[in-house]
């Protein structure tokens, strides 16, 4: 059994160890600087609490930190301290690159998680970088991890920001998206709760799809379209209204905030 700490019971972390306490073969334990959300998520996963940082440092062997990138240089010495070198480490504080982090943590096995919030239903969709001096094993064990919650992608540490584009923050944009078609239903006549739903259920029917044939988007959108009919009329009003320009303008947008906090991560 692989014991696994978690430094950050948010969200994203308490999604992660959600998702591992139900499998066997790892033993979670809990950290957060706030004592009362780090004891709600233990007693809802029956799983312990550290004392400290220093006793999840010292009785893990995995440590996964989930604590807003801010937050990660006030704690780094005292990981030292209690032994960080010894450890294996897997972040997801976004914008904090992997150079930084064997460096304040004094040591080369450290993988990077880029994990959007769909983790909380087991849906996550991660990118996975690894240190090029991690051990393969602690690697699989990454990929285990990441794929407990969801789907994992090995990438490049480079190409982080374009994920974050298309998946970490683009989650964000398909929520708006199932707004926007149901505020257009809601003004042909459709009350907004029923056409929020059947919104959300063709955006699920037409990733089914691309999945199960694995046919391009523009193949699958053009057989959709027959000529004269009501599709390719709504194909034109996007293409005057910029749409695939817009998105793309969103996710360089995103790519761009992501390269600047790395920027900035190592200016500290």
């Amino acid at each position: 059994m692989t014991k696994i700490g978690f430094i950050g019971c948010g969200n994203m972390g308490g999604a992660i160890a959600t998702s591992l306490s139900k499998l066997s073969d790892w033993a979670v334990m809990l950290h957060d600087s706030d004592a009362a959300k780090a004891n709600a998520l233990a007693q809802t996963l029956s799983v312990p609490i550290a004392g400290g940082l220093k006793d999840l440092v010292q009785n893990n062997e995995i440590l996964l930190i989930a604590v807003k990138p801010q937050v990660l240089p006030t704690l780094y010495r005292e990981l030292r301290t209690a032994g960080a070198k010894d450890r294996r480490w897997i972040s997801i504080a976004a914008g904090v690159p992997l150079d930084i982090l064997k460096k304040e943590l004094e040591t080369e096995q450290v993988v990077r998680f880029m994990p959007n919030i769909a983790a909380t239903v087991g849906k996550a969709v991660t990118a996975v970088a690894a240190s090029h001096g991690a051990e393969p094993s602690f690697v699989e064990a990454a990929f285990e991890i990441a794929r407990s919650c969801g789907s994992a992608f090995p990438l490049a540490e480079k190409d982080f920001p374009a994920f974050i584009g298309i998946s970490g923050s683009a989650i964000a944009y398909a929520f708006q998206f199932f707004h926007a078609l149901a505020m257009g239903g809601v003004d042909e006549g459709i009350p907004y709760p029923t056409a929020l739903e059947i919104a959300r259920d063709t955006c699920v029917s037409a990733a089914s799809l691309q999945e199960s044939t694995g046919k391009g988007a523009v193949e699958l959108a053009t057989m959709v379209c027959s000529a004269g009919g009501t599709t390719i009329q709504g194909m034109k009003a996007l293409a005057e209204g910029r749409f695939d320009a817009t998105v793309m303008d969103a996710v360089s947008a995103a790519a761009r905030k992501s390269r600047s906090m790395e920027e900035a991560a190592r200016k500290h």
